[in-house]
């Protein structure tokens, strides 16, 4: 997306100076997983006793995570990447909007809130601007258990209606197989007073990794991974050590990086199973994938077209779709990229277009006709996978382009630059000493291509 706005300006912004047609060789070490760490964070509120998470990514959302906890009089130590999370000084209170905005995943402590205190308030989330992303299933599970729920200004309330305080278990099917909902009412779920099953539940890792962490609490999980999970409420939880999963979705992006520059890398650690759907596409695309314990190597050949449809895991992730679309940009041949879950996910298809890629949209299928070579271009990223997107195009490009927008980039990818420049490729960040408007940049013509700009 390209903001268009002539007020609009980047004083000071930064961004990342990206040399084209580089070449990536060596070993790339993979962080914890942003999406995992974030729901464990929120779960650590449903003990007093202490919770270490090691493998956290040092990420802008991660920091908002903390901060929303240190709000609610959580006692965090950081050290590296090793979280102590002390949780039994927690105050009830509304959680302030400047520290739930832009962040989703700050909805998550409603279900332990509600489940421990037989109260919560919380703002409705924000997040990147991708699409809609309605609360209704985790306010419809709420209320299964037993949860009084009124929303006011933007403001969502719940308490527990039962005497004893306390939710209680029932059975909940999901509409669709919604990874917050699903964590969500699995929080609430794991203190509430007997038996709770959830059809059609989320089989993403980052949900199994929830499950795995409270059992380590004292949980009854059971079946996570599966479309019908069971949890079997307990009256407290207790303190644990847990190592958040590897991030397979910066692994899939480094591997995708190295499938746009026929380049060879390894990456490591990665539970191979989680990255399945996005591995058998690389193969297809002409890339050789050797598995070995929890390592991947990619050596890329000819790269030709395939196509992809989003879905929930096991299927292709939406989080990936964005910088397969620029891998696809040069392929040989004709794909299809069917994004399924987010309405509002092709914003990085106009922006690829002004490179030279070949790409027709329609809705949300883009149809592509592989290109030999792009553009370099200075270019403003829209949301955090697009950013991603826009890096490997400019990776691949002929020439130099500068990527800005790199508030999107940093909620969810740990060194990303660093680790691509430790590879061999040219790329710094920089500040700009002058103010950068939007006329230094491309705009596309048409109103109708140009989506609401929204900071995450």
């Amino acid at each position: 997306m390209i903001c268009v706005s002539k007020k609009k300006s980047y004083l000071k912004s930064q961004n990342l100076k990206i040399v084209g047609q580089g070449k990536l060789n060596g070993f790339v070490e993979i962080s914890g997983a942003k999406n995992s760490a974030l729901v464990l964070l929120a779960a650590s509120l449903l003990t007093n006793e202490k919770i270490v998470l090691q493998n956290v990514p040092h990420l802008t959302d991660i920091e908002k995570m903390g901060n929303i906890l240190k709000n609610l009089g959580v006692n965090l130590k950081e050290k590296n990447n090793t979280l102590e999370i002390d949780s039994k000084n927690i105050s009830i209170k509304e959680l302030p909007n400047e520290l739930v905005n832009g962040l989703r995943a700050s909805f998550f402590c409603i279900g332990p809130l509600l489940s421990k205190f037989g109260e919560a308030k919380v703002p409705m989330p924000g997040g990147c601007n991708i699409g809609s992303r309605p609360i209704d299933e985790h306010i419809d599970g709420l209320k299964a258990l037993g949860a009084e729920i009124l929303i006011e200004k933007g403001i969502v309330k719940a308490n527990i209606k039962s005497k004893k305080s306390r939710l209680i278990g029932t059975h909940i099917k999901l509409k669709c197989p919604s990874v917050g909902a699903t964590e969500t009412l699995i929080m609430a779920a794991s203190l509430a007073e007997g038996r709770t099953t959830i059809e059609n539940a989320a089989r993403e890792p980052e949900v199994q990794d929830l499950c795995q962490m409270l059992n380590k609490m004292g949980a009854k999980i059971y079946d996570s991974g599966k479309e019908k999970i069971i949890i079997d409420g307990v009256n407290k939880l207790g303190g644990c050590i847990h190592k958040v999963i590897p991030d397979r979705i910066e692994a899939g992006t480094f591997l995708i990086a190295a499938a746009a520059t026929s380049s060879s890398i390894t990456i490591s650690p990665v539970i191979p199973n989680h990255l399945e759907a996005v591995t058998n596409k690389l193969r297809k695309s002409g890339s050789k994938i050797t598995i070995k314990g929890n390592s991947i190597t990619i050596n890329p050949r000819e790269l030709k077209a395939v196509n992809i449809n989003t879905a929930p895991f096991p299927g292709f992730p939406t989080d990936l779709q964005a910088p397969f679309t620029a891998l696809m940009t040069i392929a040989n041949g004709e794909s299809k990229i069917t994004e399924t879950i987010f309405e509002n996910r092709m914003n990085h298809v106009h922006l690829l277009n002004k490179m030279g890629a070949n790409i027709k949209l329609d809705k949300n299928v883009a149809f592509i006709k592989g290109v030999k070579t792009i553009k370099g271009m200075d270019l403003i990223a829209s949301d955090l996978r697009s950013s991603a997107a826009l890096i490997i195009a400019g990776i691949t490009a002929k020439g130099s382009s500068r990527i800005y927008g790199l508030e999107h980039l940093d909620r969810g990818y740990e060194n990303f630059e660093t680790k691509l420049k430790i590879l061999g490729i040219k790329i710094t960040r920089n500040l700009n000493k002058k103010t950068v408007t939007n006329k230094e940049f491309k705009t596309s013509s048409d109103p109708a291509d140009i989506p609401r700009c929204k900071a995450a």
